[in-house]
């Protein structure tokens, strides 16, 4: 394989950039459709997987509150106790990354988030909303404090004003977080609107020796495309589940990322493996991926909520009816 200028090429059409790094979130976002109750077999598999593979980094689930989510309705992958992480990893003697994610406001951060050195954790992914970024800064650097590696998943950022989305990023990009996240929660941007975010983003990050990653969602089949405009604007960090698993319409799916990348560092077999055997098998009951309901929500700019609410409900079900009753409410 050549190498020119820090990139590789296979006759003159395959390249590869070096600086990107991946972040499979299958057992976290994937969670949302099952209450996070993977068994150990499947989770293992996903770890083995992305250690196989080659990924960075692996989200094992949320540093959730216990009192704010039931345990006994919800699986460990929900809270990722530091006996439930390492029942599956061990020590984690390998080059992985091992990620979880808090949520501001449904997070008891303080207290469940141990310190670096107590635990098999690398990385504290904050997630927060607009109107959360002061909690958010109290929770990175506090993360931060404690020894981990910290990004931040600036979340529905489809219906937040310029003026004050410009401030957010700014206040963000002087906190400890390594790196931003484009998340497009409701899967309602097309390439122009993630072109500006990248590049707003990349604005305030980048100067100061930070990244920008992207997080897409399938809801008008962009997923994939997405991540690859983030990529060629520049973003370094990207995330992606297995077979697309995830709320709703689901995520980019790892397989194709992989495929695109063309970097030998990753291989593709043990997630085309972990996809056939572990993944796929769950698609019949968990029903995740692109649908009508979901792309409705997302072309008119909606929290998915109401399309997996529509979903779940038994009987008869009318996708007419559903549109229409979004509409009256716009």
């Amino acid at each position: 394989m050549e190498t020119v200028e820090g990139r590789s090429a296979v006759g003159d059409w395959v390249s590869y950039r070096s600086d990107i790094k991946v972040l499979d979130c299958t057992i976290r976002d994937g969670g949302l459709m099952n209450d996070h109750q993977f068994d150990d077999e499947t989770v293992k598999a996903v770890y083995k997987a992305c250690v196989d593979s080659g990924i960075d980094y692996m989200e094992v689930g949320y540093k959730n509150s216990k009192k704010l989510f039931s345990p006994s309705e919800n699986g460990a992958w929900k809270f990722c106790d530091e006996d439930d992480v390492r029942r599956i990893v061990g020590e984690n003697e390998t080059g992985l990354k091992l990620t979880a994610m808090a949520d501001a406001e449904k997070s008891d951060y303080k207290t469940d988030i141990l310190p670096k050195q107590d635990s098999v954790l690398d990385v504290i992914r904050v997630a927060t909303y607009i109107h959360q970024i002061p909690l958010a800064l109290d929770m990175i650097k506090d993360a931060h404090d404690k020894g981990y590696e910290t990004t931040v998943n600036l979340m529905a950022v489809s219906v937040v004003g310029e003026s004050e989305l410009e401030k957010g990023v700014e206040l963000l990009a002087n906190s400890e977080a390594m790196a931003l996240y484009v998340v497009d929660s409701f899967g309602h941007l097309y390439s122009e609107q993630a072109h500006a975010l990248v590049d707003l983003y990349s604005k305030y990050f980048k100067p100061a020796g930070k990244e920008v990653g992207v997080h897409f969602h399938n809801n008008q089949q962009l997923g994939f495309a997405l991540t690859i405009e983030g990529i060629i604007k520049g973003s370094t960090m990207i995330d992606a589940t297995m077979a697309g698993l995830g709320r709703g319409a689901g995520n980019c799916p790892m397989e194709l990322l992989l495929g695109f990348l063309h970097n030998p560092k990753f291989d593709l077999r043990p997630i085309l493996e972990c996809v056939q055997n572990h993944i796929e098998p769950m698609r019949k009951k968990l029903k995740w991926g692109f649908d009508l309901p979901y792309m409705i929500t997302g072309v008119l700019n909606q929290h998915p909520r109401a399309a997996i609410a529509f979903n779940a409900k038994k009987g008869k079900k009318d996708v007419l009816d559903f549109y229409d009753s979004l509409m009256e409410e716009i």
